[in-house]
């Protein structure tokens, strides 16, 4: 079928407003089946697609729904500062507060027009931290193929779940985060044996240096993530949790292994009923009308991860 106006947005770029995430950002049809939506992807050459619904749900929410080229996700970091990015674009005011429904829960946002581009800022909720068992942490890194020596001496893998679970791999440097070459193929198997979204690998940061970061997650069609703001979120609730602190905020430097470079911030705090999170990036509209763009089979192209 044809979209129109698909609009393509750089989300999570640095703060000179280079790289990010390209994510497709388009008005929901209701008369597309999810098979159409997962086309979109791959043929607006982006690894997500952002669907806005057509108007706020009974809890005041606006429904937006995210698409790999193979699945629906129940979240999306890096789409949510996409959508919400786009939303604001298309009105004349300089900030946004507003509540957005994506996979069974409404939670705030907030967009300000910056002179870089749009920051944007969501609540994140709370981060479940659990330690993966033997065998689950033995799998991941072996899948990763990461050695004893790549492993951080002082952190170790922990499985976060804002809603969807995936394990945070601490390595001991950006030396050892290069370095890595995942065997995607074991790395998807191990995903769904352990019903993981994916793998967080993280070069914490340090007092003089922000962190890096890179995300695989090829159990949902994305190989290698160039900015996963949610598993950002999930690092801030974990670095918290070790330091026992009671508030935390981080920015780490993602996509520089795929030639995009990309930040997300986030920040953590421990209250009554256990670590809550928001995250943050900032986010360019790069490309509001595409016109109609057809993602009938025949013009699938493959999508950037």
């Amino acid at each position: 079928m044809s979209w129109p106006d698909v609009t393509v947005v750089d989300a999570c770029v640095r703060r000179d407003g280079r790289g990010g995430s390209p994510t497709a950002v388009l008005d929901d049809d209701p008369a597309a089946t999810d098979a159409d939506r997962r086309a979109v992807a791959a043929a607006a050459g982006t690894s997500h697609a952002a669907f806005l619904g057509p108007g706020r749900l009974p809890d005041g929410g606006w429904p937006v729904r995210f698409f790999t080229a193979t699945a629906e996700l129940s979240g999306c970091g890096h789409g949510t500062v996409a959508a919400q990015a786009v939303r604001l674009a298309r009105t004349e005011l300089g900030e946004l507060s507003d509540r957005q429904h994506t996979g069974g829960r409404t939670f705030d946002t907030v967009a300000i027009r910056r002179p870089a581009g749009i920051e944007v800022w969501f609540d994140q909720g709370l981060v479940a931290l659990r330690h993966p068992a033997p065998d689950e942490r033995a799998a991941i890194v072996a899948a990763l193929g990461l050695t004893a020596d790549d492993l951080h001496p002082d952190d170790a893998p922990r499985i976060a779940a804002p809603g969807a679970p995936r394990m945070l791999v601490p390595v001991h440097d950006r030396s050892a985060l290069r370095r890595v070459c995942p065997h995607l193929g074991r790395l998807t198997a191990a995903s769904l044996r352990y019903g993981l979204l994916g793998c967080f690998v993280y070069a914490p940061p340090e007092e003089d240096r922000r962190g890096a970061a890179r995300m695989f997650a090829p159990a949902i069609g994305v190989d290698e993530d160039i900015a996963n703001a949610n598993s950002t979120g999930c690092l801030a609730a974990h670095l918290l949790d070790a330091k026992r602190a009671q508030t935390l905020a981080i920015e780490v430097e993602q996509g520089d292994t795929l030639g995009r470079p990309a930040s997300v911030l986030a920040s953590a705090r421990r209250g009554p009923a256990g670590i809550t999170t928001r995250v943050g990036g900032l986010a360019v509209v790069r490309d509001a009308h595409r016109g109609n763009r057809d993602t009938t089979p025949q013009h699938r192209t493959s999508s950037e991860p």
